[in-house]
């Protein structure tokens, strides 16, 4: 894309979205480092913010019903503690000496810690890992931003997950050389709220011609990331072929069959 003349920038924050008849006009946003403020004027737009923000972003009258269902979408949020480890204290086979078990992700289904799942970064990509000899691990917390957990201070919560984790017999404790928290909010779209009532919602915004929900929040929709990259390139596709209707977009992760398949 910046080999053929785009630009991509990080950083801006939608403050405001500005609607002329059935088109979107242009975008205010801020810079969440510098402050600095910018209007971006385009002839499309393609959005993956939640669709809560969204609505409530748009500097026009939002019919009652669906500034209704906007509001009472719900969300789950995410914390992962990554640890760095010399090694894991479980592995699949222990004479091999082996530092990683095969799987990418393990579901702990221990009653009695908050973590609920795992995964092996080394198991997605070598190149996750500056070091080979290491092993990085990221224990998963699936919370709302309300609860206590969410506003633990980060090193509560690397207690906590090297706490939980060692009692369970994954790691030792002694074998962490470095952890870190990420927090991410809104990760999971919920199916729940008002969501039976999604639909108005849908119908509402796909009258604005050139504004395109893609992705898992922008459709609030949970598809994986291969569908939610579909789901903007089809998107282009629909803008180049001069088409309209934006139902095949919603038909992605629905109406097509979908397999994954372990290459032998």
């Amino acid at each position: 894309m910046q080999k053929k003349g785009g630009c991509v920038m990080t950083g801006w924050n939608v403050e405001k979205i500005h609607v002329d008849g059935n088109r979107i006009r242009s975008v205010d946003a801020v810079h969440g480092e510098s402050g600095e403020q910018r209007t971006f004027e385009a002839d499309y737009f393609f959005s993956t913010m939640p669709v809560k923000e969204l609505i409530r972003d748009l500097d026009t009258n939002i019919p009652p019903n669906v500034k209704q269902v906007s509001d009472g979408l719900m969300y789950r949020d995410f914390i992962t503690v990554g640890l760095l480890l010399k090694r894991l204290q479980v592995r699949d086979d222990s004479s091999s000496g082996a530092k990683l078990l095969a799987d990418n992700w393990i579901y702990i289904q221990e009653p009695d810690v908050l973590v609920g799942r795992m995964q092996i970064f080394n198991n997605w990509s070598p190149y996750m890992v500056a070091d080979p000899n290491l092993v990085w691990v990221g224990l998963e917390y699936f919370c709302y931003d309300t609860d206590d957990l969410w506003k633990k201070p980060d090193d509560e919560m690397i207690a906590l997950a090297k706490e939980e984790v060692e009692r369970i017999g994954i790691i030792s404790r002694e074998d962490v050389v470095d952890a870190t928290v990420i927090r991410m909010p809104k990760t999971y779209p919920a199916y729940f709220g008002t969501y039976d009532r999604f639909g108005e919602i849908r119908d509402y915004i796909n009258t604005f011609e050139n504004l395109f929900l893609v992705g898992r929040n922008g459709m609030h929709k949970y598809n994986n990331q291969d569908h939610s990259m579909l789901t903007a390139m089809t998107a282009v596709d629909n803008i180049e072929a001069g088409i309209v209707d934006k139902s095949n977009l919603w038909a992605v992760n629905t109406e097509m069959e979908y397999h994954e398949e372990k290459e032998k």
